[in-house]
């Protein structure tokens, strides 16, 4: 419904609570703020107001947040800014059926679940720097940073062991709102979150190849000197598989957690005894979430830099 006064109160002070009691038991807090809605949901049956007023509405809440986090000294996380500007900007681009918060208003797409992680990721101050590995011409020698172990290195074909792997969900639709590389075109994720850097130093061309598995790229010379993005150019590059079986294994794990929570915890074996359900459904998801921790295995790539005409 439309902004009430009333409401906000009782919103204010309901998450004032929430943040006293994880605070009470040391845990760190990122409090959210609200999203957006695409349209006022036809399923709601009490639902008044035009999309215009609920996100009016929303705003409003995303401030209270914002006083709040200031208040008790926690970190926040944008999540209405990067929706409302994504949705505006994708359907400037797609047209209106590009919908960020999702087709039923409220239940975001892979678009709109990225565009909301990234929010919380910046929230949680996550600094986003996945390595970089500098290559010099003139000596042949190849640097990296932590997470990533030159194996071999002859004449700009440099073959690494990556501990560390970017966000890489493969290629991907940019004009429809169920894909994440969509989410990734509207909000600066890999700048600001998924850096993977490639660097020259003393180049001896003025323009360089850089291929990276079955893709290339043409860059100059200031671009490398500079430093590229990896993880942002090349859309299916050999890391794509080893991140695939991350994702695989939070999904896994998140299956469950929505059946556990959902279906057994607010369910008839959780209304007969919430504490021996919790501890037998966490004997299921342990292992799910040692299979999440297990899944990041280190990986064998090549890449490969070469002068151009």
């Amino acid at each position: 419904m439309p902004y009430q006064d009333s409401i906000a109160a009782e919103y204010r002070k309901n998450q004032t609570a929430i943040i006293d009691a994880f605070q009470s038991i040391d845990c760190r807090v990122v409090l959210g703020s609200p999203g957006i809605i695409d349209c006022v949901p036809g399923w709601v049956k009490t639902a008044e107001g035009t999309q215009k007023d609920l996100n009016l509405a929303l705003s409003r809440f995303r401030n209270i947040n914002v006083e709040i986090a200031n208040t008790k000294k926690v970190a926040f996380a944008d999540i209405f800014q990067p929706m409302l500007t994504a949705d505006l900007a994708a359907k400037r681009q797609y047209g209106a059926d590009f919908k960020i918060a999702g087709k039923d208003g409220v239940h975001p797409g892979l678009a709109g679940q990225l565009i909301m992680a990234y929010g919380f990721l910046k929230g949680m101050g996550v600094s986003g720097d996945l390595g970089t590995i500098t290559y010099d011409e003139v000596t042949g020698s190849v640097g990296t940073t932590q997470g990533h172990l030159v194996l071999e290195a002859e004449k700009g074909k440099i073959t690494l062991r990556s501990g560390r792997i970017p966000f890489s969900p493969g290629p991907g639709a940019l004009d429809r709102d169920d894909s994440i590389r969509a989410g990734l075109a509207q909000v600066p994720f890999d700048d600001e979150l998924n850096r993977f850097i490639l660097r020259i130093q003393q180049p001896k061309a003025q323009n360089y190849k850089v291929t990276w598995g079955d893709q290339s790229k043409e860059y100059t010379a200031r671009q490398l000197v500079d430093g590229i993005n990896l993880a942002k150019d090349f859309d299916n590059h050999p890391l794509v598989g080893a991140f695939q079986k991350v994702f695989e294994a939070v999904v896994r794990k998140q299956e469950y957690e929505t059946r556990q929570i959902k279906m057994l915890v607010h369910g008839p074996e959780g209304a007969a005894d919430v504490d021996s359900t919790f501890a037998l459904t966490e004997k299921v998801r342990d292992p799910l979430e040692k299979a999440v921790c297990n899944s990041v295995q280190p990986i064998q790539h090549v890449i490969e830099i070469s002068a151009s005409p």
